[in-house]
């Protein structure tokens, strides 16, 4: 009987922790993650952090995107930090497609960061 309480006492914070991680939370870490570059870091003139993305180029690709929209610029992703913040609280209140949404337009604003 002590054996399964001391289990049980383990076994739930676990749980607790895995359901924390929300698809929409999962979706806010990594567009961080790629705002923290070196890369996002030259379009916004601000010093990278040392974690940065994985997958983030270490500068912008020679030449032009073929559509003009995707160009990051530093106002752009300024308001797109913004929106960050709203959908963590969306997903903090439980409001999946909100978070979803905003982060969509998030996505949207900070355009093809290398």
């Amino acid at each position: 009987m002590r054996g399964i309480i001391i289990a049980a006492s383990i076994l739930v914070p676990l749980g607790a922790a895995a359901a924390a991680a929300t698809p929409c939370a999962e979706q806010i870490a990594t567009i961080e993650r790629r705002l923290e570059s070196p890369g996002a870091a030259a379009v916004t003139g601000e010093a990278p952090t040392t974690q940065g993305s994985p997958k983030a180029l270490a500068a912008p690709p020679a030449g032009r995107p073929s559509d003009p929209a995707t160009v990051p610029q530093a106002g752009r992703i300024a308001e797109a930090r913004g929106l960050i913040a709203t959908a963590r609280d969306q997903d903090r209140a439980g409001n999946a497609q909100a978070c979803n949404d905003t982060m969509t337009r998030a996505k949207e604003l900070i355009g093809a960061l290398p």
